[in-house]
């Protein structure tokens, strides 16, 4: 007998993953979101600190505005790793366990 849409959705492991998912993408969201706009802020109320010189025609907001850039990949590269490592996982014993069900 095979399973339909409603039950797959119902099941406490699709819940779990579904659960899981939002919780990382929450988080890993929030991080980006928080880094992007305290750089903006930063620059549109004190601007003085990001026009700070290190050295010679380098200010603190190329490093800083690079580290949001690089931080941006990074993120994404944490949730690519997470979810070919443990979201895929998840599927497949979803998908090994609706198999047996039928």
């Amino acid at each position: 007998m095979k399973r339909d849409a409603q039950t797959i959705i119902d099941s406490p492991e699709f819940r779990d993953l579904v659960a899981k998912k939002g919780f990382i993408s929450a988080v890993l969201t929030v991080i980006m979101l928080g880094a992007y706009f305290g750089f903006i802020l930063v620059l549109a109320f004190d601007k003085s600190i990001l026009s700070a010189l290190i050295s010679d025609g380098l200010s603190v907001g190329i490093p800083v505005g690079l580290f949001v850039i690089l931080l941006a990949w990074g993120l994404t590269g944490v949730y690519v790793f997470w979810a070919n490592d443990k979201y895929d996982s998840a599927v497949n014993q979803i998908r090994q366990g609706l198999k047996r069900s039928e």
